[in-house]
């Protein structure tokens, strides 16, 4: 059975009020950038802070009496967790979620202060899913997946109905793809409100999974992304079937289009997204020839992001601006050196961060030493004229490239 548009109708009617109908907006700042007219869809606003709230809770009302006393079981390693977790608590319905040893602790945390049991085992999700059938089995327990499912499409798909309410004129939306189940649902809503819409689905370059499974791609998947929502090995059965329909193009973007995208929308539109909710607006910024002068909704699927990784992808993206700078300075090891330095790059306008004054390097001259100086600056250039002001005094210097470091 396919999900209809009256499906994803009557789950708008069934979770109206109970979860966010989330703001659309134009991005002025953005849509200059990219050269092409960019809508976001905050889909990080949800109380849970990912879209996986609708889906969730669609399938949650479906159960009958007998099944919602019985209880539920998901397994997951983050927003859809959470989602399940909080509305089941909030229906009265006791859930259970299996979540491997390796979930960041915060997702971890969240779950258990939604009111869920929380089961912990194996070291990636795909190991999960044996310990899940056995449990559900023994405990009679209603199933939650995160993608497969006709209800959870529904869920999801009552997104695009609202982006269509708000702005009837997008000629294309942005989905982020992990098993399918968000792009799922949002094409069956667009493309039967307006069939010439164009649905653009994106992974990481590091999981492919539908790009593989639907254009035979290279089939290799792993690593460590930063989109941890959308690290799917394999793509569902019924979103890969409805994706095939009804997606038009695939892209893959890099895990740097992917920081770059969280750094910006931060600084611009001040707003959090995780790495899997960046990923959309990553293919605007890595592939922008294919969106320019078209009017683009970009889904901003979630916010759970570790505040940690977080801090990390931003000081990156300054070094990657060169708005934070290091650079290697040879000296003569005598007294008044390091001054003379530090005042020509503060006279250069910049802020000196951090000093390290280094002897023991063997490719210098026992004479000589090594002054690591990291400083603040404007942008490139300003860094390009503080070393330019530093050599003009006569040193050799080194601008430590932010690569050779990570």
């Amino acid at each position: 059975m396919a999900v209809t548009i009256d499906d994803i109708r009557r789950a708008a009617e069934a979770i109206k009020g109970a979860v966010e109908r989330t703001p659309c907006q134009r991005s002025r700042t953005l849509s200059q950038l990219t050269g092409a007219d960019v809508y976001l869809k905050f889909e990080n606003l949800q109380f849970t802070a990912a879209f996986k709230d609708r889906g969730s809770l669609n399938k949650l009302l479906s159960l009958t009496p007998a099944e919602r006393k019985a209880g539920v079981i998901a397994m997951s390693a983050g927003n859809h967790a959470q989602a399940v977790a909080y509305h089941a608590s909030r229906l009265g319905i006791p859930s259970t979620i299996v979540m491997p040893e390796t979930a960041p602790f915060v997702k971890v945390k969240h779950t258990k202060e939604y009111g869920a049991r929380v089961v912990q085992k194996g070291l990636a999700l795909s190991d999960c899913e044996q310990i899940t059938n056995e449990i559900a089995a023994k405990e009679g327990l209603v199933f939650v997946h995160p993608y497969d499912d006709e209800k959870i499409l529904a869920g999801q798909g009552t997104i695009g109905l609202e982006m269509l309410a708000d702005f009837p004129d997008l000629d294309t939306i942005v989905v982020p793809i992990g098993g399918g189940g968000l792009i799922s649902g949002i094409a069956t809503a667009a493309k039967a409100l307006k069939p010439s819409i164009r649905i653009v689905g994106v992974e990481t370059e590091l999981y492919p999974s539908m790009y593989n499974a639907l254009k035979g791609g290279p089939a290799v998947t792993g690593g460590q992304s930063i989109a941890d929502g959308i690290a799917v090995k394999n793509a569902g059965l019924i979103t890969r079937e409805i994706c095939k329909r009804l997606v038009d193009e695939f892209l893959l973007v890099s895990e740097e289009s992917i920081e770059r995208a969280i750094a910006l929308l931060l600084s611009i539109e001040k707003t959090v997204a995780e790495g899997a909710g960046a990923t959309g607006f990553a293919a605007l910024l890595q592939h922008p020839a294919l969106f320019k002068g078209r009017k683009v909704g970009v889904v901003l699927s979630g916010g759970n992001i570790d505040t940690r990784l977080l801090a990390n992808v931003l000081l990156r993206e300054l070094q990657r601006e060169r708005r934070i700078l290091t650079i290697a300075v040879e000296i003569e090891d005598r007294p008044g050196i390091l001054a003379k330095v530090a005042a020509l790059v503060g006279d250069a306008g910049a802020n000196i961060i951090e000093v390290q004054h280094e002897r023991m390097l063997t490719d210098l001259p026992a004479k000589g030493a090594q002054l690591r100086i990291t400083m603040e600056t404007r942008d490139q250039a300003h860094a390009d004229a503080i070393c330019a002001a530093v050599r003009g005094a006569g040193y050799v210097v080194r601008a430590q490239d932010m690569r050779a470091h990570h």
